[in-house]
């Protein structure tokens, strides 16, 4: 099966050589995750830089990268490259989660208790692997999103965790690479 690839252009027209590399550069991403069905390939140039921005789905995984240089030939290299370590990473992580019985994301959260196998903040990993270095426990306040987004500039951090007042529900607002906010809620 072939990744069905669209590549668009923003501002720009997109030659079919430019199209025919980046869909020949995608279909290697293949081997990597067999079950990818779609590609959007998104090319602009903002300020002299040549960005490419591309997105992949396939059975419930959506990764997402973005990249900007002087060429957009280059442009396209640097994004796929982010795009297939960041799969071999992914996959590498599962695999290994694989072999253990609980992992993050179902062991219990105990905030007075270390978590076993997760080293106390400021230690050195025995790898090169991302690790949690710190557990924060936060009260939510209900709020709206405008709220929320004056909260994210007063923090000066890259997202804000909040109690959305209209639903009850947990969001978290982000600042975006074009300067607007994003909004992340649950799907219902």
């Amino acid at each position: 099966m072939s990744i069905d690839v669209t590549v668009k252009g923003k501002n720009i027209e997109v030659t079919e050589g430019l199209k025919g590399y980046a869909e020949k550069r995608l279909q290697k991403l293949e081997k990597y995750l067999p079950n990818l069905r779609e590609a959007v390939v998104r090319e602009s140039v903002e300020r002299n830089l040549h960005r490419v921005e591309v997105t992949l789905q396939g059975d419930g995984v959506i990764l997402r990268g973005e990249e900007r240089s002087d060429n957009m030939y280059a442009s396209v290299d640097l994004v796929l490259d982010k795009l297939e370590l960041r799969i071999k990473k992914w996959k590498d992580r599962r695999s290994h989660e694989g072999h253990h019985d609980e992992s993050l994301r179902t062991a219990e959260v105990h905030t007075d208790v270390p978590y076993e196998g997760i080293l106390p903040a400021g230690s050195e990993p025995e790898e090169e692997r991302p690790y949690i270095a710190r557990v924060k426990a936060v009260t939510m306040k209900p709020m709206s999103a405008e709220e929320a987004a004056t909260r994210l500039e007063w923090v000066d951090h890259p997202f804000f965790v909040y109690l959305d007042a209209s639903t009850d529900q947990v969001h978290v607002i982000y600042r975006r690479n074009d300067g607007n906010f994003g909004l992340i809620v649950p799907k219902q």
